[in-house]
C-alpha cells in the first residue's frame, strides 16, 4: 500500500503547486474587491447620465456588460483557486496516509517480536 503513495512526490507537488495557488487565490481576492470598485464606477455613469434613485443606478451597474464580465473572471478565478486548493489538500491526505500506514507498521513489527 505504502508502494503506491510517493511521500516526495507528494511534497514536491506541494512545494511546485503552492505558488499557483497564491496567485489563484490574489486574483480571486483581488476581484472580488474591484468588483465592488466596478459597481461604484457604473452607478456613477448611470447617475450622470440622469438616473438619480440608487437602487436604479444599482440596477444599471448590474446589468452592465463590463460588470457581467468582471463576474465570468471572477467565476473563472474561484475554479482556478478551488482546483489547486484541492489539489494541495489531496496530496496532504496522501502524506497523513503514508505517516499512519509507516506507524501502523512500526507497531506491527513491535508486537510480533
Amino acid at each position: 500500500m505504502t508502494e503506491d503513495i510517493n511521500v516526495f512526490a507528494c511534497l514536491d507537488f506541494m512545494r511546485d503547486h503552492s505558488a499557483q495557488y497564491a496567485v489563484a487565490k490574489a486574483q480571486r481576492v483581488y476581484l472580488e474587491e474591484f468588483r465592488k470598485s466596478k459597481k461604484a464606477m457604473l452607478m456613477k455613469c448611470a447617475e450622470l447620465e440622469g438616473i438619480n434613485t440608487a437602487a436604479a443606478q444599482e440596477r444599471e451597474a448590474y446589468a452592465d456588460p463590463d460588470y457581467v464580465e468582471l463576474l465570468k473572471g471572477l467565476q473563472a478565478a474561484v475554479q482556478e483557486e478551488e482546483r489547486l486548493k484541492w489539489l494541495l489538500v489531496s496530496a496532504q491526505a496522501k502524506i497523513e496516509a503514508w505517516r499512519t500506514i509507516e506507524a501502523n507498521r512500526r507497531f506491527e513489527g513491535k508486537v510480533t517480536t
